[in-house]
């Protein structure tokens, strides 16, 4: 059976032996907001891959880098940020590559390159 990587399936008490953790702990970071599993009519936690993944992130931040959860948060905001970021710049590229085409069709091309160089003087 093939799930899919944002399907919740595995119980608390699975993720909790597969990554030899506390359910305890695996509680507190859903408290602090670092993971979000979901929930079935009866209450239950479901964990998905992406949810794993993100705990053995933050297991390897905690155990082996000695980070603590206040400093985990950061990271994980400022991971998502830097993911966002890129997929954006690749959506940006695809996008221009495809306008360059365009333009290189037309013979009017968008990008003009100068070959200026501005120097920068700092006060002596």
């Amino acid at each position: 059976m093939h799930h899919g990587y944002e399907e919740p399936v595995y119980l608390i008490s699975v993720v909790a032996k597969v990554l030899t953790i506390h359910p305890q702990t695996l509680r507190q970071y859903e408290r602090e907001g670092l993971v979000s599993p979901s929930r079935t009519d009866g209450k239950m936690r479901l964990y998905s891959q992406r949810d794993i993944d993100k705990i053995k992130m933050i297991q390897r931040l905690t155990r082996d880098l000695g980070v603590n959860l206040a400093g985990v948060d950061i990271i994980m905001q400022l991971k998502d940020k830097i993911d966002e970021y890129e997929s954006l710049i690749e959506s940006l590229r695809l996008e221009v590559n495809g306008l360059t085409k365009k333009s290189t069709q037309t013979k009017n091309p968008l990008v003009k390159h100068k070959n200026s160089y501005e120097i920068i003087l700092f006060g002596e």
